[in-house]
């Protein structure tokens, strides 16, 4: 999987990195690198899995050796099985010997921080964000959806807070109330101390919030589309204090968190949202570029790779789409690389492998496209309704079910299933992967598969 090293070194400036020339300049200029994020400088060359979708916010990982058969009903092939305090679809994210994830207990309305040893699955500590009202919001969202990220040095985690007032929703088809409130925002130190907590904007939405921060240079990077004065921001992490507000035009609701990548020779800030895609400079929040459509409502996260960016959306239309992210000001009409209806993905996150999307819609069918032309090359039914996004290492993917079946597929022609395996829980969230473990966040567990590589 490319990725630029520059990318890399504003977002982790304290990780180790190991990079090779993955590929000779594509047409723009860029040189893609691969970058191999170590766990510590030894010969164990594991990635963290710092943030949404891991060190590329793509869900892929250069791992090999990444268990493919478990069982947690029966203790096979799991390291630990952590009870975790509270409700919340904040998926996992992995520091070395940190684990974090995002909780709300409910009985009480406090938003926290946990944070637990990643060999023995023991909570290290728990801090309390702040305590509100719950939100109202939809059934398959949570009040502690949003994923924390580190640089290894510090730990921000966004939810919204509200203060029990309602009014009218807006943008639905039938007619009920929202809690307004305001986005949060908090940093700690990796021992837990609370370093500040900012609430730089206003927030509303019918379906809640699940925006996870995004880091790049001294910037943490927030997504705030809502049925208001949308908006994407960037805070100072030092401070919390506000560096830019990009307005978003269509002002409605979305959930997706950008990804920041390469072309003609600018980092970009990219997401579908708000009914646009857009490239953005993450530096300023000033736009690139922009598409209109194709849709209105957006969840998954885009990906990308050394060509074009890619997006599976969302309602009420559904599309797959290939953007060549480039150009400047409105490119609908000539950088839609292609565009199709056949597969009805909304909040799954696709993945790229060898060549292909993997796109799985929520009602349970896997699908894959091919990159260059966007042709269905298969279509297979897995079962069961998804809500967590897809992650892929060693020429694998990994798909998790909302009822803790996660299936492993080797994305071939046709298609195999290498393995199912149960969870024996209910998971809305998507896995973590580090250091040839996988992290998977249950309705009631943390869970750990498999055995660090260096233990084995």
């Amino acid at each position: 999987m490319a990725y630029d090293s520059a990318i890399a070194n504003h977002l982790y400036p304290k990780a180790i990195s190991f990079m090779t020339l993955a590929n000779a300049r594509k047409p723009g200029g860029l040189a893609c690198l691969l970058v191999i994020s170590f766990v510590v400088a030894s010969d164990c060359h594991a990635e963290n899995w710092p943030g949404w979708r891991g060190i590329r916010g793509d869900g892929s990982s250069i791992e090999t050796g990444i268990p493919t058969r478990w069982d947690a009903t029966l203790h096979e092939n799991i390291t630990w099985k952590s009870p975790i305090p509270g409700v919340g679809h904040s998926s996992p994210i992995v520091w070395n010997q940190q684990v974090f994830v995002a909780s709300c207990i409910e009985e009480s309305g406090e938003r926290v921080l946990i944070c637990l040893d990643r060999d023995s699955g023991r909570i290290l500590w728990q801090r309390t964000v702040f305590k509100a009202p719950l939100e109202i919001k939809h059934n398959l969202n949570s009040c502690a959806s949003g994923t924390p990220t580190t640089d290894g040095r510090f730990v921000y985690a966004s939810f919204l807070e509200i203060d029990g007032r309602q009014e009218p929703a807006k943008n639905v088809g039938a007619a009920r109330m929202m809690t307004p409130g305001v986005i949060v925002v908090a940093k700690f130190s990796m021992d837990g101390e609370m370093i500040w907590i900012k609430r730089p904007s206003a927030f509303s939405s019918a379906h809640g919030f699940c925006s996870s921060p995004v880091l790049f240079d001294s910037l943490v990077i927030i997504n705030g589309d809502h049925d208001g004065d949308s908006f994407i921001m960037a805070i100072e992490q030092s401070s919390g204090e506000l560096v830019w507000k990009f307005p978003r035009v269509h002002k409605t609701r979305s959930y997706c968190t950008p990804i920041l990548r390469e072309f003609d020779g600018k980092t970009q800030l990219i997401l579908s949202g708000s009914k646009q895609v857009v490239g953005l400079n993450p530096k300023t929040g000033s736009e690139y570029w922009h598409i209109e459509g194709p849709t209105e409502q957006f969840v998954a996260s885009m990906v990308s790779d050394n060509d074009k960016v890619y997006l599976a959306a969302g309602y009420p239309d559904y599309f797959v789409t290939a953007i060549r992210p480039t150009g400047a000001g409105d490119v609908s009409n000539s950088h839609v690389a292609w565009n199709s209806r056949e597969a009805k993905c909304y909040v799954p996150s696709p993945v790229l492998v060898g060549g292909k999307l993997i796109v799985v819609d929520d009602r349970g069918t896997i699908n894959c496209f091919a990159t260059s032309d966007g042709k269905v090359v298969w279509k297979e039914r897995l079962g069961g309704h998804f809500s967590g996004s897809l992650v892929t290492a060693n020429g694998l993917v990994y798909c998790t079910a909302d009822d803790g079946t996660v299936t492993v597929v080797e994305p071939s022609d046709p298609m195999k299933v290498i393995a199912k395996n149960p969870l024996g829980e209910f998971c809305f969230s998507s896995p973590a992967i580090s250091d040839g473990q996988l992290f998977f966040r249950g309705e009631r567990h943390l869970i750990a598969v498999g055995k660090p590589a260096a233990s084995r």
